[in-house]
Formats: structure tokens, sequence, C-alpha cells
């Protein structure tokens, strides 16, 4: 659930319109939408290069958290499980789908797997629950309720939920990275947060993460393509230096150190680890569904808006702005959710920076098989990416919140109460209580309430209520004595 700023389409190169590229043409349909061999090659490198810094903010983001028994996740395990994942899920779009949308663990659901689920769980029972949402999206890709589930949340909310996860991750970002920190309760003050760790900025470590997120900024003013990625390769550098010559006492995860090998073989230690109802037991029913719906509704809108707004900026939509074998792209996307919780990479989602390659003219699913191939390659540079310091790559995390609030945030009706209201109660309460699943619960009864009072009820979905009553009950449930 990332987002970088998409370049403009060119226009089809109509002296090789008519080129043929045999079996590969005819599969891919390559002549057909207006594109060259080439475009397609240039274009799956460009999204990797704009989404490869997944490889190392993914296994920072779960590598720093603990499950209910204090247990973390190996780094290294992580970053073999976020690249093969995103190299087999990105092909099988590419070849099923036949679409230049490349898939990868997304950011904000791998914070609700790492803060809400591991804490309440042990790591197995966590991505089981990632299993169950993905298993859940091809059900309704299935049968077609797909598109009915997200018919019944107003638009506005679905762009709030994706603002607020936005929001959520860009604090994420300055936790980890030392830039703000938690005031301990030994200081007896109601403020939860102060500047730096003592209330300064102070240390090689921070210095990193500003410049970080400076240059990122700036790349992204100058829409260059992979600024993300530029970024982290540039702080990482800085770092590797600034760690040789002062010799910094502590980075936090990760120290910036050049390894002795930078190719080593992939570790699949994670694959498979997964227990499907074990947390059920540990948080109990309600909780439990509640946390697999919180991780659908994550996956489910984000996916939905991006693969909609990249088909459209790559024209693959008609005049009526329906993308042809929808479902297929839709089903490929469920699969992905499963395949993430079923490797311990977290869901896997659509990536809008696939709009990077569609820039350089990418139209179909070959420039997935080039950005996939590159993620495959991936799997054998685990002690480079395991090298990057968290104030080097969550700079990515501000730049990526930012660019979800500018995309999103105008879509919001703001004179409409009813839905101005929710929405910002959703988008605020995400960070504030630290929670995905608060934001969505909150903003979904908030809704259902103002719409009621308005004398508007007959306009909210009935499936709306039954959720709101859901959460309603979930949050009464200390005050009945069921927790």
């Amino acid at each position: 659930m990332s987002s970088s700023a998409p370049a403009k389409v060119p226009a089809p190169e109509q002296p090789g319109a008519g080129r043929t590229y045999g079996a590969l043409d005819r599969f891919f349909r390559i002549s057909e939408r207006g594109s060259t061999l080439s475009r397609e090659v240039r274009g799956g490198l460009a999204t990797f290069f704009a989404m490869a810094y997944i490889i190392v903010l993914n296994p920072i983001i779960l590598g720093s958290a603990k499950d209910m028994y204090g247990h973390q996740l190996d780094n290294g395990q992580l970053v073999t499980a976020t690249a093969l994942t995103a190299a087999l899920t990105t092909l099988l779009m590419g070849v099923i789908g036949n679409v230049p949308i490349a898939l990868a663990a997304g950011l904000g659901v791998n914070s609700v797997v790492a803060l809400q689920l591991a804490p309440r769980m042990s790591w197995p029972d966590a991505m089981g629950m990632v299993v169950l949402a993905g298993v859940v999206v091809m059900l309704l890709v299935a049968t077609g309720l797909r598109e009915r589930v997200m018919n019944a949340v107003p638009y506005g909310l679905r762009k709030a939920i994706s603002i607020g996860i936005g929001l959520f991750i860009m604090l994420i970002g300055l936790v980890d990275a030392g830039f703000v920190s938690r005031i301990p309760d030994a200081a007896q003050t109601t403020v939860p947060l102060q500047l730096g760790g003592d209330g300064h900025l102070d240390g090689w470590p921070v210095l990193v993460f500003v410049l970080g997120v400076l240059l990122t900024l700036a790349l992204i003013v100058r829409k260059v393509s992979g600024a993300i990625l530029i970024s982290i390769v540039a702080m990482t550098v800085l770092a590797v230096i600034i760690n040789a010559v002062a010799k910094v006492p502590s980075w936090g995860l990760t120290t910036p150190k050049w390894p002795g090998n930078p190719v080593a073989g992939p570790d699949f230690g994670l694959i498979g680890q997964v227990s499907l109802f074990g947390g059920f037991e540990k948080v109990g029913m309600l909780t439990g569904v509640l946390f697999v719906f919180t991780v659908l509704l994550s996956c489910f809108f984000d996916a939905m808006g991006t693969i909609m707004g990249v088909s459209d900026e790559a024209k693959l939509t008609d005049a009526q702005g329906q993308m042809p074998g929808i479902n297929k792209v839709l089903f490929v996307d469920g699969l992905a959710v499963a395949a993430g919780g079923a490797s311990s990479s977290s869901a896997t989602t659509a990536f809008v920076e696939s709009t990077a390659g569609v820039g350089e003219g990418a139209r179909t699913g070959l420039a997935n098989v080039v950005t996939g191939g590159l993620f495959a390659v991936a799997l054998f540079l685990t002690p480079v990416a395991t090298m990057v310091p968290s104030q080097a790559a969550t700079p990515a995390l501000l730049a990526v919140g930012f660019l979800i609030l500018a995309g999103s945030v105008k879509e919001i009706d703001w004179a409409d109460y009813t839905i101005a209201v929710p929405a910002f109660v959703t988008m605020l309460m995400m960070p504030f209580t630290y929670s995905i699943t608060n934001g969505i619960g909150m903003g979904f009864i908030t809704f259902a309430v103002l719409r009621l009072a308005a004398g508007r009820g007959r306009e909210v979905p009935v499936a709306m209520y039954v959720v709101s009553a859901v959460f309603a009950f979930y949050y009464l449930m200390p005050a009945l004595g069921l927790t």
C-alpha cells in the first residue's frame, strides 16, 4: 500500500504498433495494446526500482515487533519471504491478469500484523489470520460479492481508511527512526510523545533520517523514478560511512556495515509457518473475526483503488471506467494476500508504484514478468538488504504517507458532515490509538449514528449497520465483563 507520483503516459508508437513478437506478442497482446517489447521491459525495470524498497522496509517493520511470547522474526528470513512472495505474485498477476500491476507486502497491513495481531498471539497465529483474510477475498471474488461489499462502504470512508493508514505509517516511521519517542511513565505527564530521545534531536542516526526525508521528498517533487529506492541507497551508503568513521554506539535494529559476502542463498525458514485457527484460541472468536476483518479491509480497499487507478492510467478501462477481465485480477490479488500470510511476509497487495512502469509505456503483463524476475534475483542479495538501518528506510514511510494523503483527502466530501466527520474520526483514530482497527470501527459507528441523526438512515447499507453493531459490541465487551 504505497505510492509514488505517476509519470505521464506516452502515446502509442504508431510505427511499431503493427510489429509482432510471435507467441509472446499474441499471449500478452503487446501490439494490440499499442506497446512494444522494449517498452514492456523498461516498464518492468521502472516498477521494480520504484518499489524495491519494500524488500528492506517490510523486514524492518515486522522484525521490530514481538509476539505474545516475546519471539521476533528473523530479518534475513523476512527478506527472503518478502522477495519470494513479491516475485511469485507479480508473475502470476502478469501471466493470469495480463496487467502491469506488481504486488508486494502492503504497507499498513504489515503494521496491523506487527502491532495488533502479533502481541496478542504467536507469529504463526497472526499469519494464519492473514491467510484467512486472503481466502475470504477469493471467496468474495468467486461469488461476485467483492464489488458489492465495496459499494457498501461510502466512498469518503474508503478514502479516509487509506489516509488513516498513511498517517499511521508516518507515525511508525518517526518512532522507528528515533525522531520521536514515548515519554516514560515516570515523567508523570499527559504528553505521550517527545522529540528525539530526550526532547531534542541528537546523534548521527537521526541526522541520517532527516536527510533521508528531505532527499526523498526532493526527488518526488522532481518526479524522479525510483525516488524512494534512490534515497534508501544513498542514506545507507552515508550511514555506512558515518558508522565506520564515527563509531556510532547504536543504530537500533540494524547496524549499517558492509557484509563480507554480499551474495548468499535465501533462507526459507519462515515459509509455511502458519496456524490458521490458533489465533482464535488466544483472543476469542469475536476479536479474531474482527482482526481478520481489519486485515481484509486494509487489503480490500487499497487494492481496489490501486488496481483501478493503475489500469486507468494504462488506458486499460472501457468507456464506463470498467476494466475487462477484472475478476482475474481481483482473484490473483486475493491469492496474493493468502500467499503473504503463508510466507510470513504479511499480506501482499497491488502497489501503486506500478504507475512508474506505466509511465515508461508498460501496458501488459510482460512488464510484470520483468519485475517479478528482478524480485527473484533479489533473493540472493539478502546480506545487502539486511545492512540497511531503519533510519535510511523509514523516510519512505513519511513519503508514502504524504502521497496517500495528497491523493485521497480531496476525494472526501467535506461539505457533508455525515461523511466528513466519520472520515475525520477514521483517519485520526488510527495514529492516535496506534490501531487501524479502532480507526475503522469508530469511523463506521460514527457514520451510522450521524446518518440516523440526520434522518438519512435509509441511505446506510444494511451491511454497514451490521458491521457497526459488531464493532460497538466489541468496544462494549470489557464493560459487559466479556473479556
